[in-house]
């Protein structure tokens, strides 16, 4: 895990940087079943220090790993060093408080090898009377379902009671419901939280469609059956398109879109860690099936500001306090936008005319009829609508790579770029494109395209 000033552009990276060459599929590394779901579960509390500040620390650790290796020691030890940096990432300024409206967060870590954990948040302030202070219950995992361990209601949680007794929550996703089960526990004792995570530990990740029952025990309430089961279309649960439509009008969403798509410096602005998360995973969404491959922190902390000085591409979230440092650091082009007020504050000025005017004209069509559309209520067809708005304008402007690569007879494939850019009759199609495959998300796709003759879909 990636810790300190020197690491911050890698500290935090987007979901396996490889999109697979087909549409409608994500890396096995996100989504195979059978994997743990779960690697740590850590509590950060703030202990205060003796210049009167108070710093994050580690203070609960399940499971504690015994008998590591040298490597898998060091491993884990960079990695325990940086996690409460990215649950406490807005600094030092805090006081014991008596009230506190609990959040919901995530946050990447990339490992020297590139591999990826996933941190799922949630920071709330421990039942009590009197003044005292927040702690983050914090899940590690290699999975990334964000769906699973941060929100409610893509997956479904049945009480002992059965179906009859279910806990809909339309909207959210899965891993909410396991840091409910975790708050709930942590009411009664710590103690009560390991038998949970010790039979969600042993549990496989199930399949598409597939469930997995946990059993669990608490004092005076006996033994409950909890059903956990994962939706069948894995391509959407980590995301939520309607924290962005909330905040920023459609015509907005494309400008950020189009600087997305052209890898350039996005820093998104807004208090509350929850929204800045969920909006900066959406937008990475929307560049599926291509993968956001440069620096990609959802929730950048304070120590690490400096990160919006890098000179390669970003996409980071910082908390709107901040906003008049971050305005002051030299910093190369960049676009800076505003959650709060739903504006975009600093812009290079051309991203009205990145995307094709009829390709643009057709998605805002599109997204304000989602915006607009009082029969869509779930957040699962916002997810859906929103999506395959701008797979087809994917599909529309580069969808016919496939007839373009040229396949030698050991079996390797060669993208021949210059007569793919050439087949495009839209001028203005053509332009963007000859941008756009210059890119490092298009070379990966493409890269992992030349392994496999997998016919392609979309050949147009």
């Amino acid at each position: 895990a990636s810790e300190g000033k020197d690491g911050a552009c890698a500290a935090e990276n987007s979901p396996p940087q490889v999109p697979q060459g087909r549409q409608g599929e994500r890396s096995s590394v996100f989504y195979s079943a059978g994997q743990f779901f779960f690697e740590y579960l850590v509590v950060v509390s703030l202990k205060k220090m003796p210049d009167g500040r108070y710093e994050p620390k580690i203070t609960y650790q399940f499971p504690k790993r015994e008998n590591l290796l040298k490597g898998q020691k060091e491993e884990e030890e960079r990695l325990l060093q940086a996690i409460p940096l990215f649950c406490f990432p807005d600094g030092n300024n805090w006081a014991p408080i008596t009230e506190f409206t609990s959040e919901t967060f995530s946050f990447v870590l990339t490992n020297v090898d590139g591999s990826r954990k996933i941190g799922y948040c949630r920071r709330l302030l421990p039942s009590g009377r009197g003044i005292r202070l927040p702690e983050v219950f914090c899940i590690i995992s290699c999975l990334g379902c964000f769906g699973l361990f941060s929100k409610v209601g893509t997956w479904w949680l049945w009480p002992s009671g059965g179906p009859g007794s279910c806990w809909g929550f339309p909207a959210h996703t899965f891993l909410t419901q396991i840091l409910d089960e975790v708050e709930k526990r942590r009411q009664i004792s710590m103690a009560v939280i390991y038998p949970f995570m010790q039979g969600l530990r042993e549990s496989p990740f199930p399949a598409p469609g597939k469930t997995v029952t946990i059993k669990s025990f608490i004092p005076e309430s006996g033994t409950e059956l909890i059903e956990l089961t994962r939706p069948v279309d894995a391509h959407l649960e980590h995301v939520e398109f309607q924290a962005l439509l909330q905040r920023l009008s459609p015509h907005l969403i494309l400008h950020i879109f189009a600087s997305a798509m052209l890898e350039r410096r996005l820093i998104f602005l807004a208090e509350e860690l929850s929204v800045l998360s969920q909006c900066i995973h959406a937008v990475a969404a929307l560049l599926y099936p291509f993968t956001w491959a440069h620096t990609y922190i959802p929730v950048l902390p304070e120590c690490l500001l400096d990160t919006v000085c890098c000179p390669t591409p970003f996409m980071v979230g910082i908390q709107m306090r901040h906003l008049q440092r971050v305005l002051e650091q030299p910093m190369e082009e960049a676009l800076i936008v505003d959650l709060c007020e739903g504006r975009i504050i600093r812009a290079v000025g051309d991203e009205e005319e990145i995307l094709p005017g009829k390709l643009q004209n057709e998605m805002l069509i599109s997204l304000n009829r989602h915006n607009n559309n009082n029969n869509v209520h779930t957040s699962e067809q916002v997810n859906a609508l929103v999506s395959e708005a701008f797979v087809q304008f994917f599909v529309r402007l580069v969808g016919h790579y496939g007839s373009h690569i040229k396949w030698g007879r050991s079996g390797s494939g060669s993208f021949q770029e210059r007569a793919f850019c050439k087949a495009i009759a839209s001028r203005s199609c053509r332009r963007l494109v000859k941008r756009f495959v210059k890119t490092n998300m298009f070379s990966l796709f493409i890269e992992e395209a030349e392994k496999s003759r997998i016919p392609q879909e979309g050949n147009g």
